[in-house]
């Protein structure tokens, strides 16, 4: 083998093992963002599905999946505490329209 492809080789090697250390974080960070959301998203149609008893409707799309999946309980509770608060708002609205 020729020396320069030997040292292209090398190189290319090294290129990617530095490349590989860099990505590989954000690599990391953005698959348990997606496995969060899924789990969000779970998260949201146990609620619905209790609350179906209710009349009580949380929407199951990627924003409200994201969100619980990057704040976890807090998250659904805050979806929940949102929805009660909008339905007041809603009633005291239709109320004073009247």
């Amino acid at each position: 083998m020729d020396f320069n492809i030997i040292i292209t080789f090398l190189t290319c090697i090294i290129v990617l093992f530095v490349l590989g250390r860099i990505f590989i974080w954000p690599l990391k960070n953005i698959l348990k963002l997606v496995f969060n959301s899924v789990l969000g998203g779970v998260c949201i149609f146990i609620i619905n599905l209790i609350g179906a008893n209710f009349g009580f409707h949380i929407g199951l799309n990627i924003l409200t999946s994201v969100l619980v999946g990057l704040l976890g309980l807090p998250g659904a509770l805050l979806l929940i505490i949102l929805k009660i608060i909008l339905r007041v708002n809603q009633i005291k609205f239709l109320l004073y329209k009247s």
